[in-house]
């Protein structure tokens, strides 16, 4: 386990508030918000993970540039967990309590997630999980502490399905076809397959699960059961080194790549970067955004922060589609701390719990996001004590053999099938544990 500070005098001198760092602890703690950082810089998920920690970083960096939280500044320490379950454990243990504690936590493994999600609500931390974890957590009414913001897993395979179904004309024209589902063989792959399943019920396709066991760099025998099998779509969940394993065997294999849909953990540049053309008419739903280098953001972010010496990774990068993910990210933990302030004290530094309730009261309408510097990257997120995750809209892009491009209108997950899965989901979890939903009393404190 490694520790890692984006440092505060990194953060501050990019505010140009390097005398900040030299306040008395104390005083310190009071005025810097900190935001821990899970990484995954080295092991399987490393070439994925590592642009992600470097957006989030960024961000927090662009953020005291522009003066802070109304002034409370940020801090970010890394904390290297490999993406390895225990590690990330270890690395929570280890930094939910410094710098005056964490304010919330992003633990970029669904693995983690689940086992934090029986740690989070006696520290009285939240979680924010965009994309991935338990994607019942949307329900708050169970879940106090996770917060799914702005998509999870369902999302991903209903969207991908929909897109899947344009294609093909509508779902009516599914009934009878077989669809492959490529996962990693652990809570993250598996958690897709439930929405993929009931949509299966209802539109009578056949269901064809190619588990692949960790870190995935063998998979022979999975693709050799599609080339027998020969699936009319193949939906990737896949995420680190076993995406481009997956493509470039599907590529010796003669799988067509433009019958392949990845979520939106397999799809980013360097899943596709070493096969190239290859790979082209391969496509992914993303979470809202894609690659963005033209976005407002990332010319703020070049401008104040790349420019001035104080980017935490290639310049290059800056813009790429996991890049954008961090930036994402740690805009919404911000954001959460700014809502938190509006009630419990504007320019104060918010407690763990003071920031959990800014989270469940985000309502980031599209006038905030774009002068947050997000337009065209993101639509409006709102979310409740009731609903964790606040936006369900989804686009797919599609590889050219050199980038992605956008290859589809927005896509809105269809409510009236995730809410009976997450609240059915949230209900067994809840009887598991032995507690109680949440009175309408407390959605109030």
């Amino acid at each position: 386990m490694k520790l890692r500070t984006i440092t505060a005098a990194a953060l501050l001198a990019a505010a140009g508030l390097s005398a900040l760092v030299s306040m008395p602890a104390p005083a310190q703690e009071k005025r810097v918000q900190f935001f821990p950082s899970l990484t995954g810089r080295t092991g399987p998920v490393a070439p994925n993970a590592t642009p992600f920690a470097n957006g989030y970083a960024d961000y927090m960096k662009l953020v005291n540039v522009r003066g802070g939280i109304n002034g409370v500044m940020t801090l970010v320490e890394e904390c290297e967990t490999a993406y390895a379950t225990d590690r990330g454990v270890e690395c929570y243990e280890r930094l939910k309590g410094r710098h005056g504690g964490a304010t919330v936590f992003q633990p970029l493994s669904t693995g983690i997630t689940f086992a934090l999600t029986d740690k989070v609500p006696a520290d009285k931390i939240p979680l924010i999980t965009s994309g991935y974890g338990r994607s019942d957590s949307a329900d708050g009414l169970t879940f106090k502490w996770n917060f799914p913001l702005i998509g999870h897993y369902w999302v991903a395979g209903d969207t991908v399905l929909q897109h899947i179904a344009k294609k093909e004309g509508g779902f009516d024209k599914l009934r009878g076809k077989r669809i492959g589902v490529v996962y990693h063989d652990s809570p993250f792959g598996r958690e897709l397959l439930p929405i993929i399943n009931a949509r299966a019920g209802m539109h009578g396709f056949t269901v064809l699960p190619l588990p692949v066991a960790a870190p995935g760099v063998e998979q022979k025998a999975t693709w050799l059961q599609v080339r027998q099998q020969r699936p009319d779509y193949v939906i990737m969940q896949t995420w680190g080194v076993m995406t481009p394993t997956a493509i470039k065997e599907a590529v010796a294999t003669g799988y067509p790549r433009d019958k392949m849909i990845g979520t939106w953990w397999s799809g980013a540049e360097p899943d596709l970067k070493d096969v190239g053309d290859a790979a082209k008419g391969y496509s992914a739903v993303m979470m809202q955004h894609g690659a963005e280098p033209d976005s407002a953001v990332v010319k703020e972010i070049i401008d104040k922060v790349h420019s001035k010496g104080q980017g935490t990774g290639p310049r290059d990068e800056v813009g790429s589609v996991l890049y954008m993910r961090g930036v994402v990210g740690a805009m919404l933990s911000v954001e959460g701390v700014r809502a938190a302030q509006e009630r419990f004290g504007r320019g104060k530094w918010m407690t763990a719990e003071q920031a959990r309730w800014g989270y469940e009261n985000l309502n980031l309408t599209q006038a905030k996001l774009d002068a947050l510097g997000f337009k065209g990257v993101m639509r409006p997120v709102s979310t409740s004590c009731a609903d964790h995750m606040g936006s369900a809209w989804a686009r797919v892009h599609t590889w050219d053999g050199a980038k992605f491009t956008w290859a589809s209108d927005w896509l809105q997950a269809d409510d009236a099938i995730i809410r009976p899965l997450v609240r059915e989901s949230a209900a067994r979890f809840a009887t598991e544990k032995k507690f109680s939903r949440r009175e309408p009393s407390d959605c109030q404190s």
